[in-house]
């Protein structure tokens, strides 16, 4: 059985940081193309970050230079860091594991307020 756990959310100032992590089990992120998608209020759900197997990473261009998408395959775990936060990152944050079969965890929750 698959899972993927993300943990990490909370409230946050505009310009501070957050860590997101989604911890697998029932695959190996090293062999899976791992992303972090994001979906606010009344919007669709958008991909923000991208590693593939090989380790080539992708951005959106909203987040580009802002956040950095990483993986620890001794942990199976991916990492979304997200700094210079904006109230537009706002959103319900969700680990997303693709590889034969496409995979989503239950979502955690970024709110960037004053």
């Amino acid at each position: 059985q698959v899972q993927l756990v993300e943990s990490g959310g909370g409230l946050v100032q505009p310009g501070g940081s957050l860590r997101l992590s989604c911890a697998a089990s029932g695959i190996s992120v090293g062999s899976y193309t791992m992303g972090w998608y994001r979906q606010a209020p009344g919007k669709q759900r958008d991909l923000v970050a991208r590693i593939f197997s090989g380790g080539t990473t992708y951005y959106a261009t909203s987040v580009k230079g802002r956040f950095t998408i990483s993986r620890d395959s001794a942990k199976n775990t991916v990492y979304l860091q997200m700094d210079s936060l904006r109230p537009e990152d706002t959103a319900v944050y969700y680990c997303n594991a693709v590889y034969t079969k496409n995979y989503w965890g239950q979502g955690t929750q970024v709110t960037v307020s004053s």
